[in-house]
């Protein structure tokens, strides 16, 4: 089996921050997310790996290198433009072959991976296993209808008017019958080759597609809350361990991972959290669910559930910083001269919240 990870796309919903980064390699609990799908395939044995990549090709391509470090060969896949899922696979038919592959959006996280679904797959054959979740509001996914026996009957892409709660999560696994099947679906109303589309064809054409529901979490980090939210459940399984400098006056509660070179001036971190290498953290408090990246210096600040890329730098903001996501270098100070007044300078389709 070979694996097919998505890392392509133009992630609107993520700017100003995915204007100068791959969404992909935005971090959670201090790690790429892409580097969690990665492991997550090498975890259920598969060793040969396409990663599809578009705009921000060359950033994926350093960060992941030839997938060496994860024991695992990567093959990269130009797709020029982001036309849908289905067309992604079409754009990686040589690199798949008659080859069955578990396809996997490089912007999602899924709780315990995906080796158990691999293994399903593997041992019931059908042309397709798609994971589904149930959800409060699935007009935002695609929806699954299930016959009495749990096999899949009908796919709607974004339904006005959903027929159940179920929808499709982020990792598909197919055998080759599905690359006879995309040449024969047309452009949704999007303009994309819909890979929900391309299901219900296989399944019209009596083909077998079975689903799995998932009893644990799955994320998937398309907005600033989703990261903040799959920062917060990965730091729920967070083993602390303290490699830098714990200086007098200082304290670290719960369980915190703090890197090497980073010191700690009377500051206080309670856990849940990540604090990244070369840190220093003074006069402050780094409350639950933080992550704060290599390099960032936090003085006179406090700062909880958010995430600090690395080199940030926050310096008596004047309040405390929660709920946030600061890009790489971002800087977040308060001006000590007249006449007091906030001075911003924003990249398009930023944010701010006074």
């Amino acid at each position: 089996m070979k694996a097919l990870i998505l890392s392509g796309g133009k992630a609107t919903r993520l700017r100003p921050l995915s204007y100068t980064s791959a969404k992909q390699l935005l971090p959670v609990a201090n790690k790429p997310i892409l580097f969690y799908a990665l492991e997550a395939v090498r975890n259920a044995g598969i060793t040969d790996v396409g990663i599809i990549v578009g705009d921000t090709r060359h950033e994926v391509m350093a960060a992941v290198g030839d997938g060496s470090r994860w024991g695992v060969s990567v093959t990269y896949i130009h797709q020029e433009k982001p036309l849908g899922l289905a067309h992604a696979v079409t754009c990686a038919r040589t690199f798949l072959a008659e080859e069955p592959f578990v396809m996997y959006l490089g912007d999602n996280l899924i709780q315990g991976g995906v080796t158990s679904f691999v293994q399903q797959f593997s041992a019931a054959h059908p042309d397709a296993l798609i994971l589904l979740k149930e959800v409060p509001d699935p007009r935002e996914f695609g929806v699954a209808e299930l016959d009495q026996s749990g096999r899949v009957v009908r796919l709607v892409e974004k339904p006005k008017e959903p027929r159940s709660n179920l929808a499709l999560v982020g990792v598909y696994l197919f055998g080759p019958a599905i690359h006879r099947i995309i040449p024969t679906i047309a452009p949704s109303s999007r303009g994309e080759y819909e890979i929900t589309d391309a299901i219900q064809r296989l399944i019209e054409q009596g083909g077998c597609v079975l689903a799995h529901k998932l009893a644990g979490w799955w994320l998937d980090t398309g907005k600033k809350d989703d990261i903040l939210e799959a920062n917060r459940a990965v730091l729920d399984e967070l083993s602390g361990c303290v490699r830098g400098l714990v200086g007098a006056g200082s304290k670290v509660i719960g369980r915190v991972s703090i890197g090497e070179d980073t010191v700690l001036e009377r500051a206080t971190v309670r856990g849940p959290a990540v604090i990244g290498r070369g840190c220093t953290l003074r006069d402050a408090f780094v409350g639950p669910y933080t992550s704060v990246g290599d390099g960032v210096f936090i003085e006179r600040a406090e700062v909880e559930h958010s995430v600090l890329l690395e080199g940030c730098r926050v310096v008596d903001p004047g309040a405390r910083i929660e709920d946030s996501l600061l890009g790489r270098n971002a800087e977040v100070t308060r001006g000590d001269g007249l006449p007091k007044a906030v001075r911003l300078m924003l990249g398009d389709d930023s944010k701010v919240q006074l």
